[in-house]
Protein backbone atom coordinates (compact mmCIF):
# COMPACT_ATOMS: atom_id res chain seq x y z
CA UNK A 1 0.00 0.00 0.00
CA UNK A 2 2.98 2.38 0.58
CA UNK A 3 4.57 1.15 -1.92
CA UNK A 4 1.70 2.25 -4.04
CA UNK A 5 1.32 5.58 -2.49
CA UNK A 6 4.72 6.68 -3.08
CA UNK A 7 4.26 5.96 -6.96
CA UNK A 8 1.24 7.74 -7.08
CA UNK A 9 3.21 10.70 -5.58
CA UNK A 10 5.86 10.58 -8.00
CA UNK A 11 3.52 10.40 -10.90
CA UNK A 12 1.73 13.51 -9.70
CA UNK A 13 5.28 14.96 -9.04
CA UNK A 14 6.52 14.69 -12.19
CA UNK A 15 3.43 15.74 -13.76
CA UNK A 16 3.70 19.24 -11.84
CA UNK A 17 7.86 19.60 -12.87
CA UNK A 18 7.27 19.06 -16.16
CA UNK A 19 7.03 22.04 -19.00
CA UNK A 20 3.84 22.22 -20.43
CA UNK A 21 3.09 21.74 -23.74
CA UNK A 22 3.65 24.64 -26.22
CA UNK A 23 0.88 25.97 -28.10
CA UNK A 24 0.59 25.15 -31.32
CA UNK A 25 1.61 28.15 -33.70
CA UNK A 26 -1.67 30.50 -35.06
CA UNK A 27 -2.19 32.69 -37.92
CA UNK A 28 -3.91 35.94 -38.54
CA UNK A 29 -4.62 37.49 -41.97
CA UNK A 30 -4.57 41.28 -41.85
CA UNK A 31 -3.82 44.24 -44.92
CA UNK A 32 -2.29 47.31 -43.82
CA UNK A 33 -1.77 49.49 -46.94
CA UNK A 34 1.74 48.18 -48.31
CA UNK A 35 2.75 44.77 -47.48
CA UNK A 36 6.13 45.78 -47.21
CA UNK A 37 5.15 47.94 -44.18
CA UNK A 38 2.96 45.54 -42.85
CA UNK A 39 5.12 43.09 -42.72
CA UNK A 40 8.34 44.94 -41.60
CA UNK A 41 6.22 46.07 -38.38
CA UNK A 42 4.98 42.86 -37.48
CA UNK A 43 8.31 41.08 -37.44
CA UNK A 44 9.10 43.29 -34.60
CA UNK A 45 6.36 42.38 -32.84
CA UNK A 46 7.26 39.91 -29.73
CA UNK A 47 5.87 36.53 -30.27
CA UNK A 48 5.27 37.15 -34.37
CA UNK A 49 7.38 33.76 -35.78
CA UNK A 50 7.08 34.44 -39.60
CA UNK A 51 5.28 37.27 -41.85
CA UNK A 52 4.46 36.72 -45.43
CA UNK A 53 3.24 39.21 -47.80
CA UNK A 54 0.22 38.57 -50.54
CA UNK A 55 -2.64 38.71 -51.86
CA UNK A 56 -6.44 38.28 -50.23
CA UNK A 57 -10.06 38.68 -50.78
CA UNK A 58 -10.15 38.84 -54.41
CA UNK A 59 -12.15 36.56 -56.60
CA UNK A 60 -9.34 35.56 -59.10
CA UNK A 61 -7.26 32.24 -58.84
CA UNK A 62 -3.30 32.97 -58.49
CA UNK A 63 -2.98 36.59 -58.40
CA UNK A 64 -0.07 38.35 -59.00
CA UNK A 65 1.68 41.80 -58.61
CA UNK A 66 0.24 42.62 -62.02
CA UNK A 67 -3.01 41.81 -61.62
CA UNK A 68 -4.01 41.52 -57.90
CA UNK A 69 -6.35 44.34 -57.86
CA UNK A 70 -7.84 43.65 -60.93
CA UNK A 71 -9.18 40.81 -59.45
CA UNK A 72 -10.48 42.23 -56.22
CA UNK A 73 -7.52 41.40 -53.41
CA UNK A 74 -5.94 43.48 -51.05
CA UNK A 75 -2.47 43.39 -50.27
CA UNK A 76 -2.19 41.79 -47.14
CA UNK A 77 0.39 39.29 -44.69
CA UNK A 78 -0.14 36.26 -43.10
CA UNK A 79 1.21 36.18 -39.86
CA UNK A 80 2.37 32.94 -37.80
CA UNK A 81 2.66 33.83 -33.97
CA UNK A 82 3.03 32.01 -30.57
CA UNK A 83 -0.19 32.49 -28.76
CA UNK A 84 1.57 31.87 -25.15
CA UNK A 85 3.45 35.48 -26.20
CA UNK A 86 0.87 37.17 -27.64
CA UNK A 87 -2.51 37.08 -28.47
CA UNK A 88 -4.70 37.54 -31.01
CA UNK A 89 -6.21 40.70 -30.07
CA UNK A 90 -2.67 42.31 -29.33
CA UNK A 91 -2.18 41.86 -32.85
CA UNK A 92 -5.49 43.47 -34.14
CA UNK A 93 -4.63 46.35 -31.74
CA UNK A 94 -0.54 46.52 -33.38
CA UNK A 95 -2.56 46.69 -36.87
CA UNK A 96 -4.62 49.27 -35.75
CA UNK A 97 -2.22 51.24 -34.27
CA UNK A 98 0.46 51.44 -37.47
CA UNK A 99 -1.96 52.11 -39.95
CA UNK A 100 -4.62 55.01 -40.27
CA UNK A 101 -7.75 52.50 -39.73
CA UNK A 102 -9.49 55.88 -40.06
CA UNK A 103 -8.82 55.73 -43.76
CA UNK A 104 -11.12 53.90 -46.22
CA UNK A 105 -9.59 54.78 -49.49
CA UNK A 106 -5.94 53.30 -48.82
CA UNK A 107 -3.35 54.35 -46.58
CA UNK A 108 -1.28 57.16 -46.84
CA UNK A 109 0.28 58.00 -50.51
CA UNK A 110 -0.98 54.60 -52.16
CA UNK A 111 -4.89 54.94 -52.90
CA UNK A 112 -7.71 52.66 -53.50
CA UNK A 113 -9.03 49.39 -52.74
CA UNK A 114 -5.90 47.05 -53.18
CA UNK A 115 -4.24 49.49 -50.35
CA UNK A 116 -7.29 49.68 -47.79
CA UNK A 117 -7.36 48.21 -44.24
CA UNK A 118 -9.07 44.97 -43.28
CA UNK A 119 -8.66 42.01 -41.41
CA UNK A 120 -9.69 38.39 -42.37
CA UNK A 121 -10.47 36.69 -39.54
CA UNK A 122 -10.00 32.96 -39.54
CA UNK A 123 -12.78 31.57 -37.23
CA UNK A 124 -15.93 32.92 -35.27
CA UNK A 125 -13.34 33.44 -31.84
CA UNK A 126 -10.93 35.87 -34.03
CA UNK A 127 -13.79 37.98 -35.76
CA UNK A 128 -15.37 38.59 -31.92
CA UNK A 129 -12.03 39.23 -30.68
CA UNK A 130 -11.34 41.62 -33.33
CA UNK A 131 -14.46 43.94 -33.19
CA UNK A 132 -13.83 43.79 -29.40
CA UNK A 133 -10.37 45.40 -30.44
CA UNK A 134 -12.18 47.80 -33.35
CA UNK A 135 -14.56 49.05 -30.21
CA UNK A 136 -11.77 49.69 -27.92
CA UNK A 137 -9.67 51.73 -30.69
CA UNK A 138 -12.41 53.70 -31.89
CA UNK A 139 -13.14 54.99 -28.26
CA UNK A 140 -8.94 56.07 -27.97
CA UNK A 141 -9.07 57.82 -30.70
CA UNK A 142 -12.60 59.17 -30.52
CA UNK A 143 -13.63 58.77 -34.43
CA UNK A 144 -14.91 56.02 -36.04
CA UNK A 145 -12.18 52.74 -37.78
CA UNK A 146 -13.62 51.77 -41.24
CA UNK A 147 -11.38 48.68 -41.26
CA UNK A 148 -13.92 45.89 -41.91
CA UNK A 149 -13.61 42.25 -40.08
CA UNK A 150 -14.01 40.35 -43.02
CA UNK A 151 -14.59 36.52 -43.12
CA UNK A 152 -11.74 34.00 -43.85
CA UNK A 153 -9.81 34.19 -47.08
CA UNK A 154 -7.90 32.35 -49.62
CA UNK A 155 -4.56 33.51 -49.14
CA UNK A 156 -2.22 33.63 -52.04
CA UNK A 157 1.56 34.34 -51.32
CA UNK A 158 3.27 37.63 -53.19
CA UNK A 159 6.58 37.37 -55.29
CA UNK A 160 9.73 35.55 -54.25
CA UNK A 161 10.88 39.24 -54.20
CA UNK A 162 8.35 40.93 -52.20
CA UNK A 163 8.91 39.28 -49.23
CA UNK A 164 11.73 40.23 -46.56
CA UNK A 165 11.87 43.31 -48.68
CA UNK A 166 12.90 45.83 -45.84
CA UNK A 167 15.57 43.75 -44.53
CA UNK A 168 16.80 42.80 -48.14
CA UNK A 169 16.79 46.53 -49.75
CA UNK A 170 16.71 48.82 -46.43
CA UNK A 171 18.01 52.17 -48.29
CA UNK A 172 15.14 51.77 -51.18
CA UNK A 173 12.58 50.49 -48.50
CA UNK A 174 13.32 53.55 -46.37
CA UNK A 175 12.92 56.01 -49.02
CA UNK A 176 9.74 54.55 -49.44
CA UNK A 177 8.61 54.54 -46.05
CA UNK A 178 9.54 57.73 -45.69
CA UNK A 179 8.08 59.33 -48.54
CA UNK A 180 4.95 58.04 -48.42
CA UNK A 181 4.34 59.70 -44.76
CA UNK A 182 3.60 56.83 -43.14
CA UNK A 183 5.38 57.29 -40.11
CA UNK A 184 4.59 60.59 -39.60
CA UNK A 185 0.76 60.23 -40.81
CA UNK A 186 0.21 57.23 -37.48
CA UNK A 187 2.38 59.68 -35.32
CA UNK A 188 -0.06 62.32 -35.40
CA UNK A 189 -2.99 60.27 -35.00
CA UNK A 190 -2.13 57.95 -32.22
CA UNK A 191 0.27 60.21 -30.73
CA UNK A 192 2.18 58.23 -27.73
CA UNK A 193 0.55 54.78 -28.58
CA UNK A 194 1.62 54.71 -32.14
CA UNK A 195 3.72 51.64 -33.07
CA UNK A 196 1.91 50.40 -29.40
CA UNK A 197 3.20 46.54 -29.56
CA UNK A 198 6.41 47.08 -31.47
CA UNK A 199 9.57 46.66 -30.73
CA UNK A 200 11.85 49.34 -32.78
Amino acid sequence: MLLARLLVAFAVSCLLLSPGRAAEPQYAIFAGGCFWCVESDFDDVPGVVETISGYAGGKSEHPTYQDYAKGGHREVVRIKFDPDKVSYAELVGVLFRTTDPTDGGGQFCDRGFSYSTAIYALDEQQAMQAKAEKIKAEAELGRPIVTPVEGSAKFWPAEGYHQDFAARNPIRYWYYRNGCGRNRAVEALWGERAYAGVSH
